[in-house]
């Protein structure tokens, strides 16, 4: 990540591109390859969460860099957003004595969304696809609090609340 930073204080974007690719695609094969050898830890996750996050909030500096007038369009929601998140952080800190991320389907799809946009930053203007990725990330952090209140401390990688109410209605 760091090299990240370092290509765009330099103005080489081109570069820049190139290494977030590869450092994007890192998550997506680690944790296929983490799958299918059966190295699946929960110190992985926990590791796998905090690089998300770094990602995530990292990603939003290099379009404010590269799309600067697209996070000044979504200032309002992204303090939303990142009020959700940091919510979060909190409430799942009290609730379980560590900060937990999710990794629902929500979080999961719109972390690709969010590879994405940063890529097409280079060609087009992403003013919308911020909007509509930053208002997904309201509704899948909105989930997460939910799923920590009404559900406890779950496992990081449960696919949604309604997956588990539909458990909780099997059980009964």
């Amino acid at each position: 990540m760091p090299l990240l930073y370092l290509l765009l204080y330099f103005g080489l974007n081109q570069v820049f591109l190139i290494a977030y690719i590869i450092v994007g695609s890192t998550d997506y094969f680690d944790g296929i390859a983490a799958r299918k050898l059966n190295q699946v830890s929960h110190f992985g996750k926990e590791l796998d969460s905090l690089a998300d996050l770094l990602f995530y909030i990292s990603s939003a500096y290099f379009l404010y860099l590269l799309q600067p007038e697209t996070i000044a369009e979504n200032t309002i929601y992204l303090v939303v957003f990142f009020s959700l998140l940091g919510f979060s952080f909190i409430l799942s800190g009290i609730l379980f004595r560590k900060p937990v991320m999710m990794h629902t389907m929500i979080l999961r799809w719109n972390a690709v969304m969010v590879f994405f946009i940063i890529v097409a930053s280079f060609w087009i203007d992403t003013t919308i696809l911020v909007r509509l990725v930053v208002i997904i990330y309201i509704i899948g952090f909105t989930e997460e609090i939910l799923i920590f209140i009404f559900f406890g401390n779950v496992d990081p990688d449960t696919k949604s609340i309604f997956h588990l109410l539909d458990n909780k209605k099997q059980d009964k």
